[in-house]
């Protein structure tokens, strides 16, 4: 059991696979032009399947494979058939675009959730933001999920100024479909250009949507990072990750292995140790997990106060997200 200093069991684990995407989100990517790692830093098939079951072994029961846009590592297919075989529930994250192409594998392979990353449902506004002229192909995915019966939730970065016009047209969308849309608060990362302002709260959004419907709060479990609503009657639900305004710190059960194979406790945590290299020399791949683990601060990092608006992100220490994974 993987316990830190301040009580909370770690047994849910979030993979990158890589670092590269074939979106270019303008709040993830500070630029167009990634500099991407070199294959010979980043995990090998092998040593992912490895690091996993070190993780499983010391009670990991769910794995998220993320990226980076993990479907475009040509070895996913290999590497999800292989994890599949794991005591673990399996999971992922990702832009949607690809989803056609691996939609048997994931039935095959036991994958039961997906969450597709869509901040728009504006076809010109999505071009905008991703710099891809791919809407059309992200939505047939979403449907798609959706008739071969996988659990979707759609996660949209709510940036003010942009998520305003269309938040009710989000929820609208789950009267008929039993989709589950999370508003996600706009967090500080290494060159996304995060300042207080940008950032929309749970209950500024919550109070757009009430000016539209009726809504009840549904109840949240052990865990979740999401607070969950929906409108009476419909099909789906809606909640909000309240990661800046109402920090969840206290129940977090997550780890995170970037694609080059270092261990994160924190999404904000500066602090990486590196499983991989420490693989590749045959040392004790578990103590380093382990000390990972009792390292990690008791909220946000340690690197910022819970009070958003005293953040300074010029004096947050972390990668961007693409090079975090999602």
């Amino acid at each position: 059991m993987l316990q830190d200093s301040f009580g909370r069991v770690h047994d849910y684990l979030r993979i990158s696979l890589t670092d590269h995407c074939n979106f270019r989100c303008t709040y993830c990517m500070p630029v167009e032009e990634m500099e991407w790692m070199p294959q010979s830093k980043l995990m090998s098939k092998e040593e992912i399947l490895s690091l996993a079951e070190n993780f499983i072994l010391l009670g990991v029961k769910k794995i998220r494979l993320t990226g980076g846009e993990p479907l475009v590592r040509k070895e996913f297919p290999e590497i999800l058939k292989r994890l599949s075989g794991f005591p673990v529930e399996l999971t992922l994250t990702t832009n949607g675009v690809l989803i056609h192409k691996h939609i048997d594998l994931l039935k095959k392979a036991g994958v039961r959730s997906v969450n597709v990353s869509l901040d728009t449902l504006n076809r010109e506004k999505f071009l905008k933001l991703t710099r891809r002229d791919q809407f059309d192909q992200v939505w047939d995915n979403i449907q798609l999920l959706l008739q071969e019966g996988f659990r979707v939730k759609v996660n949209a970065v709510a940036l003010h100024g942009v998520i305003e016009e269309e938040i009710c047209d989000f929820v609208q969308m789950t009267e008929k479909l039993p989709l589950h849309m999370r508003f996600i608060e706009f967090m500080p990362f290494a060159g996304n250009h995060w300042q207080s302002k940008k950032v929309i709260t749970a209950a500024q959004m919550l109070d757009l949507v009430k000016a539209k419907f009726e809504v009840i709060k549904l109840e949240d479990k052990k865990h979740d990072t999401a607070k969950k609503y929906q409108v009476p009657g419909f099909l789906g639900t809606f909640a909000f990750i309240t990661t800046m305004s109402e920090h969840f710190c206290g129940d977090c059960n997550r780890l995170r292995l970037t694609a080059d194979g270092k261990i994160k406790n924190c999404l904000f945590g500066k602090e990486e140790l590196d499983l991989l290299g420490a693989l590749r020399k045959g040392e004790d791949v578990e103590s380093l997990i382990r000390l990972s683990v009792s390292r990690k601060h008791a909220a946000l990092g340690g690197q910022f106060s819970p009070d958003y608006l005293q953040a300074n992100p010029d004096a947050i220490e972390n990668r961007s997200m693409i090079k975090i994974g999602g």
